[in-house]
């Protein structure tokens, strides 16, 4: 019997919790520089909160070593980085709310809750689905798990409004927002849908502007896709979750048939979905005004007003963890969390997570670019997509780069539903990561020559 070396990836678990140790102690620091800049002292719950994060951290950890040891090192680290900061910041503004208003909710103990929850859904995920390729199985199931989630919000009993936004149901004393879950479930759909039918899809039709346009039969999964984001803007009021979903589906289109007419047909039913949702809504009237001219009703705006000079007063290298005063901007512990980022830390900072953000994104593109099946690969472009434009989204309306939509940012903002649906996002991704880098099983084989030997002994 002949053997032939074979090369064996590095699991890299070793790398992994070095960065993840790292990650925890940036965390840790920031409270600390929290406590230093508002009472000149440090924290009393620090040991508690240190020995809380770096176990629950080393747990993680343990899990990815467990279930799915060749999973990419990296992304792990980078999410507990980015959920550390965000606790950081959440408890320096509940300081900043209780000194305006000693009555006022104090948002960091639920969040370090939610973010526990986060990681048991992460580990649950990771224990639950051992091969990716199984929830192909599931594609409509899938489909229709996230249709049932989007309409949660519009019945009578559970479904609330906040801010003008019906997206939230009351599961007694907590609220939760299915659009996170559907988020995940349409993904799913996306992918073992465009699998079996991107043969078909990537057909081409007329030739548009040096573009090859889809055949007209096959339009109807895209304007089901634009009616389904136009529903979600009418009925639930929820600009974002409307945004977020069709760009989803549109960019897994695209990467399913590598045809650019796709961009292009859904551009068009993009901008012509914006400007029906601009006649027909006042909110969503008012927020393209606010992002026009947004000191022409400074008492309508003040949210993006405020954000606005809270990033000027921050300048580059910002005022310092606790030395600005981010709570005066509505809001600002979960849609403008980016702003408050920016006046505490400065340009620096804020770009530095937007760094973070990015090496998440590319380690998810990389993943799918590795991935040796069609419905991973996939699944794996549209997570790290929906990661992608949801940042783009939440950071370009803080900014005035475009209108604010109401999303939240992952892992740094206040949100429950967020935090654990975005940890279970990663989870799906190291799943996918690991069954892409895991040897494959080995075969013994024989030389001509020992076959032939074998033959005559027997």
């Amino acid at each position: 019997m002949s053997s032939q070396p074979t090369w064996v990836p590095r699991k890299r678990r070793g790398a992994e919790f070095f960065l993840t140790i790292l990650a925890v102690l940036i965390g840790i620091a920031a409270y600390c520089a929290v406590g230093l800049g508002t009472k000149g002292t440090i924290p009393a719950g620090v040991i508690k909160l240190a020995a809380a994060l770096i176990a629950f951290a080393v747990i993680a950890h343990l899990v990815v070593r467990r279930v799915a040891p060749y999973a990419d090192p990296v992304l792990l680290p980078l999410v507990i980085c980015l959920n550390g900061l965000g606790l950081a910041m959440i408890y320096r503004l509940d300081l900043g709310r209780t000194q305006l208003d000693a009555n006022r909710a104090e948002f960091a103990n639920s969040q370090l809750i939610w973010t526990v929850i986060g990681i048991a859904s992460f580990a649950g995920v990771l224990f639950a689905v051992r091969d990716h390729r199984r929830l192909q199985t599931l594609t409509y199931t899938f489909g229709f798990a996230a249709i049932a989630l989007l309409i949660l919000p519009l019945l009578p009993v559970i479904g609330r409004t906040i801010n003008g936004a019906r997206i939230w149901i009351n599961l007694g004393p907590f609220s939760f927002q299915p659009g996170e879950a559907a988020k995940i479930c349409l993904a799913i759909f996306f992918a073992g849908y465009l699998v079996v039918k991107r043969d078909a899809l990537a057909l081409a039709g007329r030739r548009f502007a040096g573009i090859d346009l889809p055949r007209g039969r096959d339009l109807g999964p895209i304007l089901a896709g634009w009616l389904v984001s136009v529903a979600i803007l009418v009925f639930q009021r929820d600009l974002g979750s409307s945004l977020l979903f069709f760009g989803l589906f549109v960019v897994m289109l695209y990467v399913a048939t590598e045809r650019p007419g796709w961009l292009l047909v859904g551009g068009v039913l993009f901008a012509g979905g914006a400007w029906f949702g601009y006649l027909a809504f006042g909110h969503v009237r008012v927020r393209f005004d606010a992002w026009l001219a947004p000191f022409a009703d400074p008492d309508r705006n003040g949210q993006i007003i405020n954000g606005l000079f809270g990033l000027a007063h921050g300048g580059i290298l910002g005022r310092g963890w606790g030395l600005g005063s981010p709570q005066l901007t509505p809001f600002s512990f979960s849609d403008f969390i980016a702003a408050s980022m920016g006046e505490e830390l400065g340009l620096t900072g804020l770009m530095a997570i937007l760094l973070i953000y990015g090496l998440i994104v590319e380690r998810g593109l990389r993943i799918a670019l590795t991935c040796r099946d069609a419905f991973g690969k996939l699944l794996a472009a549209g997570l790290a997509f929906s990661f992608a434009l949801q940042v783009f989204v939440v950071v370009g309306g803080v900014t005035r780069l475009i209108p604010l939509t109401g999303l939240t940012t992952p892992f740094m903002a206040q949100g429950g539903s967020s935090v654990v649906m975005n940890w279970a996002i990663i989870a799906l991704l190291l799943r996918i990561s690991d069954q892409t880098r895991r040897p494959a099983p080995e075969i013994s084989t024989f030389d001509r020559d020992e076959e032939t030997q074998v033959v005559k002994l027997t």
